[in-house]
């Protein structure tokens, strides 16, 4: 009677223990995900727009978050600005030139946890046939059991880059970025 109380006891408590390491999906599809930029125009105002299409992964235990990994994909070609004259314009080779460029991409390479579901997540950012390194400044938004079946953890982070790191024809300073990503556990 001990040991089946004692098995009980340890396999109830288990369920208590934080998730280990899981790989998600970003959800990009269902429109539970946002890559949102901010710049400049011309210094009279601020354009915002967004990326419509883009892909992701990324793994995440809590236990362990220095072992984070994210990787993103972005078709420049889907920006979009609500305004189809502009994003012919930043589509162009004076800005984004999607024709040669066609694909921005994220790799992270450190991920730091910096309290308080607050993280700094350093990776390399190539735009416009660039590389270089950039830091995402991130906070966890939350995670759980979606009403599908599935588990959800969602994330926001912002940046910044500038556009004259990235050889743009045309530069007006710096780019925000703002995200904001919802992972479907696999």
């Amino acid at each position: 009677m001990k040991k089946l109380l004692l098995v009980t006891t340890l396999f109830a408590s288990s369920a208590l223990l934080p998730a280990f390491a899981a790989d998600y999906k970003i959800d990009h599809e269902g429109a539970h995900a946002s890559i949102n930029i901010k710049a400049s125009h011309l210094g009279f105002s601020v354009l915002t727009g967004r990326f419509n299409k883009f892909s992701g992964t990324f793994s995440y235990d809590e236990n362990n978050i220095s072992a984070a990994k994210i990787s993103v994909k972005v078709d420049t070609s889907s920006f979009d600005s609500n305004h189809a004259m502009r994003d012919k314009h930043v589509r162009s080779d004076d800005f984004l030139d999607v024709n040669k460029f066609a694909q921005a991409t994220f790799i992270s390479t450190k991920v730091t946890d910096q309290g308080n579901g607050k993280l700094a997540i350093n990776g390399n950012f190539t735009l416009h046939g660039v590389t270089k390194p950039m830091t995402i400044d991130a906070v966890k938004v939350g995670e759980g059991s979606d009403p599908w079946g599935g588990y959800r953890l969602g994330f926001s982070g912002t940046a910044t880059i500038s556009m004259a790191d990235f050889g743009f024809k045309q530069d007006y300073g710096q780019v925000d970025l703002e995200l904001h990503i919802e992972g479907i556990r696999q």
